[in-house]
C-alpha cells in the first residue's frame, strides 16, 4: 500500500484496537506458522476474533485461509505460533480436552459433509446423540424441527441429501452445525459453487445464525457480496500474512491495487 494509505490504514488499526480492548476475545492467534513440504503456507500469522462478531477473512486460493480454520480446531497442527479459544491453548490440549472444546465450535465443511446415507433428520440426530447426550427424544425432536425451521428447511426432515439442491444441502449442512448450539462458527467458503440468488441466501443465514445463536464467526471466503453482507471486520491474507485489516467500507474504497482487484 501507499505511504498515506499505510498510515491511514495503521491509525484505524490503532484505533479499533484500542475499542477492542474493551471486548472478550474469544480466539487470539499468535505468530502462527504452517508449511508444506517447502511451501510456508501460513507466516507469522496473528489474528483476533471478538465476541459476537463475524469476522470475513479473504484472500486468494493458497493463501492459507482453510488451513488457518483447520489448524483452530487442531485438524492440522501448526509448525509454530499459538491458538488460544476461550483462553485455551489448542495445541496444549490432550484429546479429551479438545473433544470438549470442539464441541462449542461448529465447523462448516465447504463440501457441507453430510452423510448421504442418512436422512436429514438422521443427519442432525447423529451430531445429537454424539454431543447432546442428555437430552430425550421428544427433546431431541424439538430441536431438530427448531433448526431446520430457521433454515428454512422444516420439509426436508425424511428427504436424503442427494434429493436436496446444492444451496439446501448446504443450509441443512448449517442446520447439523448449529444443532449443537456453538459458540464460535467457523465457515469454508459458504458460498462456493452456489448462484447468486442462492449465496444471498446463504449470507442471511449467516447473519440470522450469529443474531439468533449469538455466535462469533470466521468465514473464509472469495466471495465479496458474502464478505459485503456479512462482515463486522474484515482481514485480507497474502503470501500466508495479515496484509491489511478494517471493516468493509475501508476495502471498498482501497486504491490498493491487490485490495481494489477483489473490489471491483
Amino acid at each position: 500500500m501507499g505511504n498515506d494509505e499505510t498510515l491511514m490504514a495503521t491509525s484505524e488499526t490503532n484505533a479499533r484496537v484500542k475499542e477492542a480492548d474493551a471486548r472478550t476475545q474469544v480466539i487470539e492467534i499468535s505468530n502462527l506458522r504452517k508449511s508444506f513440504d517447502n511451501l510456508e503456507v501460513l507466516k507469522d500469522l496473528s489474528l483476533s476474533l471478538f465476541e459476537n462478531e463475524n469476522l470475513v477473512v479473504l484472500g486468494k486460493s493458497g493463501s492459507g485461509k482453510s488451513v488457518l480454520i483447520k489448524c483452530i480446531v487442531r485438524l492440522l497442527w501448526p509448525d509454530q505460533g499459538t491458538i488460544k479459544v476461550f483462553g485455551e491453548n489448542v495445541n496444549e490440549l490432550n484429546n479429551k480436552q479438545l473433544g470438549v472444546l470442539r464441541q462449542k465450535i461448529g465447523f462448516l465443511f465447504q463440501s457441507g459433509a453430510l452423510y448421504d446415507s442418512m436422512t436429514i433428520k438422521q443427519n442432525l440426530e447423529f451430531t445429537l446423540k454424539r454431543q447432546r447426550k442428555s437430552l430425550s427424544r421428544e427433546e431431541m425432536d424439538e430441536k431438530i424441527a427448531e433448526v431446520l425451521e430457521n433454515v428454512g428447511l422444516s420439509n426436508t426432515l425424511n428427504k436424503m441429501p442427494s434429493e436436496l439442491s446444492g444451496g439446501m444441502r448446504k443450509r441443512a449442512s448449517l442446520a447439523r452445525t448449529v444443532v449443537v448450539d456453538p459458540m464460535i462458527m467457523l465457515y469454508d467458503e459458504p458460498t462456493t459453487g452456489l448462484d447468486p440468488v442462492t449465496s444471498d441466501e446463504i449470507s442471511y443465514l449467516i447473519n440470522d445464525v450469529q443474531k439468533k445463536y449469538k455466535t462469533s464467526s470466521i468465514i473464509i471466503t472469495h466471495d465479496i457480496e458474502c464478505a459485503r453482507a456479512t462482515a463486522d471486520r474484515v482481514i485480507m491474507l497474502h503470501d500466508g500474512e495479515v496484509y491489511m485489516e478494517g471493516d468493509i467500507d475501508m476495502f471498498n474504497n482501497s486504491k490498493d491495487e491487490l485490495i481494489s482487484s477483489f473490489f471491483k
